[in-house]
Formats: structure tokens, sequence, C-alpha cells
């Protein structure tokens, strides 16, 4: 005979409206409701670095590009350092580069972009050298908990093999997930990244 079940059904959850975009990106939205908005350009004209583009697409399992996504990235400035208090690195902190930019994505199309500098190496915790990155948070219709990943250059081949992270993931193909490929377009450096949330070429979510 089944035993009964002592504990609550668990509650129907529900995705996030429309108010997501105008709180998160209000500019994008068509709102000009705060003084300074969330934007997807990091730098200023006075911001140290390689000026680069970062552009890409979120998929879905049928390879269809989310329309309503949302890309929060994190990143240390050229020296390698995050405008963090807790950051005790030796690179120099840059007033001019905040490190963290918000961006949706193109409704039409799906492509999200960010106007920022390459991010130097930074050191972990541990003393541990890392290749340059962008940390990348993700959220969508359907994503009920943000999907946290990082994105790699392509042209950093060396510092990537030794990337104790990249290292951590057991299959070299899936760490190609990760690598965005550099290009140039009418002058400017344009990294492009795909990120796939479901399929044989799903991309690597880490659990933070």
């Amino acid at each position: 005979m089944p035993q009964p079940l002592n504990y609550l059904k668990e509650t129907a959850s529900q995705t996030a409206g429309p108010y997501v975009h105008i709180g998160l990106i209000p500019a994008m939205a068509g709102f000009d409701i705060f003084e300074k908005n969330f934007s997807n350009v990091l730098v200023t004209p006075n911001t140290k670095g390689e000026r680069i583009t970062l552009e890409g697409r979120v998929l879905d399992g049928a390879g269809t590009p989310l329309r309503d996504v949302l890309l929060e990235i994190w990143q240390a400035n050229a020296a390698g350092r995050y405008n963090h208090p807790a950051d005790r690195s030796a690179g120099a902190l840059e007033e001019e580069f905040r490190g963290w930019g918000r961006a949706g994505s193109d409704f039409d199309s799906g492509l999200v972009t960010f106007e920022t500098i390459k991010p130097g190496a930074i050191t972990d915790r541990t003393g541990r050298k890392c290749a340059p990155h962008v940390n990348l948070w993700i959220v969508a219709r359907g994503i009920n908990i943000g999907l946290n990943t990082r994105l790699y250059f392509s042209d950093e081949e060396a510092a990537n093999a030794a990337d104790p992270v990249l290292n951590l993931i057991e299959q070299p193909a899936r760490r190609a997930t990760l690598i965005a490929k550099r290009s140039e377009r009418a002058g400017k450096i344009v990294y492009t990244f795909t990120i796939n949330l479901q399929g044989p070429e799903e991309t690597v979510f880490f659990d933070v």
C-alpha cells in the first residue's frame, strides 16, 4: 500500500513579466526613468585597454535565438583587477572602468552586444593565474534561476590551456563552448559567442 506523502506540494512557478525589462534595462524597453541608465557600454573615452565588442546570441534547444534574453557581464580591467573592494590583486584599480554591464537582446535578431575592453589575466584567491575572461549571467523567459557561465578568448590559447577553471571541464570539446571567436570588422575587434541552453553543444554553466 502506498505511503501518504507528508510534505507540502511545490508552489507552481511563473516566469517574470515585462516589468523586468522596464526595471532592469529601461532604455532598451523605451523608458527614460533613471538618471544613470544601466548600459551595455562599459567604457569611457579614458578607459585603458584594448577596445572590443562582444557580440552573441542565446539559443534554445531548437537552435532558435531568444528574443527576450537579458545578459549581465562582470569582468576585470586591462590590468586584471575587478572594481570591487574584495579584490586585493596587484593590478591597478581604474575609476574610468566599472567592469559591469547589462544588455537585452534585439527583438528581431536576438543579438546581444557589449562595448568594453579586453580584460587582463587575473589571479584567483588561491594564487592561481587565470586566463582573461568575462563572467556572464543569463535570464530569460522560462529560466527561473539565472544561469552563470564565462567567456574566454580564442586568441589566448596558451592562457586558456592553463586556466584552472577550464581544466575542471573533463571533455575538451565542452571547453570550446566557452570560447568567443575573434574577428575584425571595419577596424573594430569583435568577439562572437553563442550560448546554447540545451542540445549536443550545450554551453557549460557553473553553479556559483
